[in-house]
């Protein structure tokens, strides 16, 4: 142990080990055995070193503030987003009366970008579905962090929080992994050769 450092309990225990099976085996012990215990004892006081610090990190700041706050700006993003999809889709509802007052081309036109805004206005349930996927990874890191420490420090883990009951999921809703990441999708390769084996 290095000069001025303090043993704790775990590591008192450790060395203590260590030496019992030393006093046991002397004399019977190889060079490749004594450095195998040595590195035993050193990995032994890392280990204890390492729950001691994960005991005494702060976790009520991750766990009980900062944790929350990033999930309740999620969730207010999804909000306002709803909010100003819902204020895009009366306008053109609005637009969609005005084409009858216009000339033809004007309204053919006038019809195709409205089409457009609707079909832009899908990011508002996408971005929803991705969202939920980061509040929800987020929540299991909260609950991992307090049980690591709970570990670490020799209490008791919280209990997890009681579920909601979940009713059971279609056959599409199993199939639905929401939207994919760039590249993590389903590619349309996939797809035709897919399509391609029900022929």
């Amino acid at each position: 142990m290095p000069d001025g450092a303090q043993a704790g309990p775990d590591e008192d225990r450790i060395e203590a080990a260590v030496r019992a099976v030393l006093v046991s085996m002397s004399g019977d012990l190889t060079a490749k055995e004594a450095a195998l215990l040595a590195e035993l004892e050193a990995l032994g006081r890392t280990i204890a070193r390492a729950k001691a610090e994960i005991a005494q990190l702060s976790v009520d700041d991750i766990t009980g503030a900062h944790i929350p706050s990033a999930t309740d700006e999620l969730d207010a993003i999804v909000d306002h987003t709803a909010q100003a999809t819902n204020e895009i889709l009366d306008a053109c509802e609005t637009l969609e009366k005005l084409e009858a007052e216009v000339p033809p081309a004007a309204a053919e036109a006038l019809q195709g970008a409205v089409t457009r805004i609707y079909e832009a206005c899908s990011f508002q349930d996408i971005t929803g579905q991705r969202i939920s996927k980061v509040v929800s990874a987020l929540k299991a890191i909260e609950s991992r962090v307090e049980a690591a420490v709970a570990n670490a420090s020799g209490r008791p883990a919280p209990a997890p929080a009681a579920a909601a009951p979940v009713a059971p999921k279609t056959e599409g809703q199993e199939l639905a992994n929401g939207p994919q990441l760039p590249g993590g999708g389903t590619s349309q390769e996939e797809i035709d050769r897919l399509l391609a084996s029900f022929d």
